[in-house]
């Protein structure tokens, strides 16, 4: 019998990054491309069905071989009824996704948060293989949060536990992209960081980035991390600011629920892990209660980009009852 495989889709802010992959034979294909800007409905379902046809195809596997779709959403998703409630970095609100999807393509359709997809990626195949307690943080356009308590991942009563992005952390902070005012991830994602860049350079101070920031250019990770190597002073205090609420924001919730271990990803972490890392540590452990932190470990994720892809394969399982 021929081998089935997940076809996994991971939309970002920024990229969307579909890949086939089973646990024998790993990822044997993968795509990845910009995510469209406020895209409706429509669109936005006509570029997963346009991006799942192209992987396959690419992967040369058979139509009979795929055991399911498996999309991670940034932002809320019930996976009972499929239905996105929000996700501000897609300007996407209460859309019925997986029937859209199901009504393009002849595969099962899964639908799960991004970060959740890629907690369960780091449970079965990465850095949480074998804990219990774990909280997966992906901090790229927006921050995301996936929880696993008791080896298992935890969705919450309404399908929307780890939404750790919209905790606020400063009343009269900026304004978030689901609406309200001061939320984590508008003061310390990779696009709060930009913002504060390039304010910044508009009033004045010197930058490398300055000329990214004339031409219109976006200032994507590498080019922050670039910045970071190079010294540039108002880089290094942009950073430097969001690693320590990073550090705040994760202390606060560790003191609550006592974890063993944090994995740190995302496009912003992955491009600097080596400098952010011990600002976040630092923070951390000033502002974690002494026995919580004994327990805790901050590192980064061993499988970058492709946790959620491999956690496609745990969501089948799951959900399908197939193993892959």
């Amino acid at each position: 019998m021929e081998n089935k495989f997940v076809v996994s889709l991971d939309v970002g802010g920024t990229k969307k990054l579909a890949a086939v992959v089973n646990s024998t034979d790993g990822i044997i294909s993968r795509l990845k491309k910009q995510t469209p800007e406020a895209p409706t409905h429509e669109s936005f379902s006509g570029s997963l069905d346009e991006l799942t046809n192209e992987v396959i195809q690419l992967s040369g596997i058979q139509p009979e071989q795929v055991a399911s779709i498996a999309v991670g959403i940034p932002g809320s998703v019930n996976m009972e009824t499929g239905i996105i409630g929000m996700a501000p970095n897609l300007g996407l609100k209460n859309y019925s996704v997986q029937e859209h999807l199901n009504n393009r393509l002849p595969y099962p359709v899964l639908i799960e948060n991004d970060v959740n997809l890629a907690a369960a990626g780091e449970l079965a195949f990465g850095a949480a293989k074998g804990k219990q307690n774990v909280l997966v943080v992906f901090v790229g356009t927006g921050i995301g949060g996936g929880l696993i308590l008791n080896n298992k991942l935890y969705r919450g009563s309404g399908w929307v536990a780890g939404e750790i992005g919209h905790i606020n952390v400063h009343e009269k902070g900026p304004k978030c992209g689901c609406g309200r005012i001061g939320c984590f991830e508008a003061l310390a994602s990779r696009t709060a960081v930009v913002r504060q860049i390039t304010a910044e350079i508009k009033k004045g101070k010197q930058s490398v980035l300055k000329e990214r920031t004339e031409k219109n250019k976006d200032i994507k990770s590498k080019a922050i991390a670039r910045a970071l190597e190079a010294g540039d002073k108002l880089t290094v205090k942009v950073i430097n600011q969001a690693c320590k609420t990073i550090g705040r924001t994760l202390a606060g919730i560790n003191n609550l629920l006592n974890l063993e271990l944090i994995i740190l990803g995302g496009g912003l972490m992955e491009a600097s892990e080596s400098y952010m890392l011990p600002k976040i540590n630092e923070t951390f452990y000033k502002y974690s209660i002494g026995d919580a932190a004994k327990c805790v470990s901050l590192v980064g994720t061993n499988l970058r980009d492709d946790a959620a892809i491999y956690g496609g394969i745990t969501l089948t399982e799951e959900l399908l009852n197939i193993k892959v």
